[in-house]
């Protein structure tokens, strides 16, 4: 594997061990919640418990003492903060001069404790009562046209919130129902559909165990996932090998230390992860996978001249795929050379990595948002899947395709029906259970939307969690459009930059979190979310709430649907809050085969598994088979390379969670203190004239007309491939034109961004 240089920046020592312990430390030190945190960190996931609010990795049946990583557990602490925000808060700030704080200091400021109204004269939100609050807001809403408002979801609200969210909005009348998955990973939603009819991965927890090898693209466990790093040390240590595509070296893809092992932590003992490391330029993969098909297909070629076991699986893709022999056609007729410079990698190391999959029985490939983050995003994912169908590498145990989702409940909040396009939901079942004509235009994904706002054509904006106008790319041009709308709803728990640039009418409602009792009228309540594997899982909360005005996330989108849609006896909102679970047995009734006998099963000690055809080799495609797509490119950036233009990738350090900033201390790349920083090639540095350590800015190199600029960073020497350069999400959004994105999933392609360098 690629060894790191010692003479540029880099993680001091491997993944977890004291470092993940200090990491919790200091956000507990920063956060200063009570002591009755650690019982809430002892809960996480755990059944009866609370499914952690950070990423969407899985809850084994079988759990540890602490089932939770450092990240799950700076979420909980974040949210179990000691500060509180206030009316008061707002005394002698107003909302203009806050938006010179950096986005940790914001949050830093405390949970919200009361819902906000934002006063235009003063420059100041006003405490208002929930009941004027929902009043304004279904007024306003009642005066635009349907397709003039936007119902956008951040993925944290469990499926119970999510499922009546997505009625509103169909009620209202329309399907304009973006999500933090248009950001990520829908991608996986329509590249995987395509091709072999899930729009979800295929493995479950079991095969982790089966597996004899991994294939890493993109990913990237040690920051976004690091409960994953448990399964995968047990693979090591069972002799699986792990394989990792990478442009970045990500120390959680190299070594290891258990927190949980005593023995581990007193010796330092690290396992070795990445059996090999290959540092693939950024967009490279399509060039790097197809190498890898080559070999394999020349191992096949070898078999049969031998008259050995054939490498391919002929009796899988005969009775399982189709668009073979084109595929093969056009991987034979690839020339080394094209593949070596478009993947960054030279064919040695190819076929290194390539002998690894070929003597491999079961093979899981994983991969993150290095691969739906492109221009042709759907194409990488497209030929990970023509890699594990050449041997039959999916729909067995051990084997897969394994993306790995980010916010919580992403995935579930799409199963319950927030999607954007009519024909994902199933509306004849909408239909005889709420006595309405739902809409069946396509609604605006969150591309769409935003392109619509610049035009002036989106004139409400309602999110159920998030930071979007952080999140989404165009961060200038958004901070312009977003004021100009006459509404804004922030379900938040913290402060944030969207926040700060209120409508003409702008609401910020302040609601519990997971780890707080949700007390209604039909008593202590419970709400579900799916993981990355399709497993559902119930969550309990057991503190008492921040502050006595805050409200869960379905009463306040009942209270919103209440103020806004006309009375209609099939629309029981105070029903619906009182008890839970009236609203999954409407989901069971809305998704029969996917939430059979709901309530009865939620606690499951690892959740209940709601099936996936795939899984069990059924392919619900326009074939009625898996696809061989044939790549139409080698490079999935979607722009041509020129003299002094570079590939920008865009970077979460360990010390956050999508837009929220725990601290500065991002240990696994070295760098302390500071996020503005531009990680570049030794050698690209000394060819662009520029010096280590020198202050730059990044100029988006996008044709379409806008400027952007990012000033202010330290350009830092550091080992990644010639062209490429890295620097922090969310802070780089800014150079990121709307335009720029997947072309089937339009997912913005924050991993291949067009930049020039320049001195600051």
């Amino acid at each position: 594997m690629a060894d790191p240089n010692p003479e540029l920046p880099h993680s001091p020592g491997p993944a977890g061990g004291w470092g993940s312990l200090k990491g919790i430390a200091q956000t507990f030190g920063e956060s200063w919640p009570t002591l009755a945190a650690l019982d809430s960190l002892r809960r996480l996931n755990k059944p009866k418990g609370v499914m952690c609010t950070s990423c969407a990795w899985p809850k084994p049946a079988n759990y540890s003492a602490f089932e939770f990583c450092e990240n799950g557990a700076k979420a909980a602490l974040w949210e179990l903060a000691a500060a509180r925000c206030g009316p008061a808060f707002w005394t002698d700030r107003t909302v203009t001069e806050l938006r010179a704080w950096k986005d940790h200091d914001l949050e830093l400021t405390g949970r919200l404790t009361h819902p906000l109204r934002y006063d235009a004269a003063s420059d100041r939100y006003v405490a208002v009562t929930w009941d004027a609050a929902f009043a304004d807001i279904g007024a306003t809403l009642q005066t635009l046209q349907p397709e003039a408002a936007v119902f956008y979801a951040s993925g944290h609200a469990g499926l119970e919130a999510s499922y009546l969210y997505a009625l509103l909005a169909r009620r209202y009348g329309n399907n304009n129902l973006p999500q933090s998955s248009n950001m990520c990973h829908e991608t996986t939603s329509i590249g995987l559909t395509k091709v072999i009819g899930s729009p979800v991965g295929t493995i479950v927890w079991d095969d982790l165990a089966a597996a004899d090898c991994f294939f890493f693209f993109g990913q990237n466990p040690g920051t976004n996932s690091p409960r994953f790093l448990h399964p995968l040390q047990e693979a090591k240590q069972r002799g699986a090998k792990i394989v990792t595509f990478n442009p970045v070296i990500e120390q959680g893809l190299v070594s290891f230390v258990n927190p949980q092992n005593p023995l581990d932590m007193i010796t330092g003992h690290a396992t070795q992860i990445s059996d090999q490391y290959h540092q693939v330029r950024s967009g490279g993969d399509v060039a790097a996978i197809a190498g890898l098909c080559k070999v394999v297909l020349a191992a096949d070629d070898k078999a049969l001249a031998e008259s050995k076991a054939r490498v391919l699986d002929t009796e899988f893709i005969a009775q399982h795929t189709t668009g073979f022999d084109r595929f093969v056609e056009t991987i034979r007729a690839l020339g080394w050379d094209e593949i070596e410079h478009e993947s960054g990698l030279t064919r040695a190391a190819l076929e290194d990595a390539g002998a690894i999959y070929v003597a491999a029985e079961r093979v899981i490939g994983v991969y993150g948002m290095g691969l739906t983050q492109h221009a042709h995003g759907t194409l990488n994912i497209a030929m990970l899947v023509n890699l594990l169908l050449m041997r039959g590498n999916i729909g067995r145990p051990g084997a897969g395709c394994c993306p790995v989702r980010g916010h919580s409940n992403v995935q579930g909040q799409r199963t319950v029906g927030i999607a954007e396009k009519a024909h994902l939901v199933p509306m004849d079942k909408l239909q005889a259970l709420f006595d309405f004509d739902p809409p069946t235009t396509d609604g605006m994904n969150i591309v769409e939307a935003v392109e619509a706002l610049f035009a002036g054509k989106v004139k409400a904006f309602v999110s159920l969690g998030g930071n979007l106008l952080r999140a989404v790319p165009d961060q200038a041009r958004m901070e312009q459009a977003w004021p100009q709308q006459e509404l804004t709803v922030m379900v938040s728990t913290k402060l944030n930059r969207s926040h700060l640039f209120p409508a003409k009418k702008a609401y910020v409602l302040p609601c519990l979190t997971r780890h707080e009792l949700d007390n209604q009228a039909g008593g202590t309540q419970a709400v579900t979310s799916e993981d990355s594997f399709s497993m559902i899982n119930g969550s309990i909360g057991h503190r008492e709430p921040a502050s006595p005005e805050l409200k869960s996330e379905l009463a306040i989108v009942a209270g919103i649907a209440r103020a806004t849609l006309p009375p209609h006896p099939r629309l029981k909102w105070d029903a619906w809050t009182a008890d839970y679970g009236l609203v999954r047995d409407l989901i069971e009734a809305t998704y029969p085969e996917d939430f059979r006998d709901f309530n009865q099963r939620m606690f499951e000690p690892g959740g209940f598994y709601r099936g996936n055809g795939a899984h069990e080799r059924i392919w619900k495609t326009d074939s009625g088979k898996a696809v061989f797509t044939d790549p139409e490119a080698l490079s999935s950036i979607g722009f041509k390379d020129a003299p002094g233009r570079f590939r920008l990738i865009t970077l979460r350090s360990n010390d956050q969670f999508n837009t929220t900033i725990y601290g500065y201390s991002d240990r696994f790349r070295a760098i302390e203190g500071t996020r503005d920083v531009l990680l570049m090639n030794p050698d690209d540095i000394v060819e662009a004239g520029l010096s280590d350590r020198q202050t730059v800015a990044m100029l988006s190199d996008y044709e379409d007309g806008e400027e952007r600029r990012l000033g202010g960073l330290t350009l830092t020497a550091y080992q990644l491939p010639r062209g490429t350069v890295a620097s922090y999400y969310p802070e780089c959004n800014v150079l990121i034109s709307i335009h720029h994105h997947d072309q089937l999933s339009k997912t913005p392609a924050s991993k291949s961004i067009p930049v020039r360098i320049t001195a600051d």
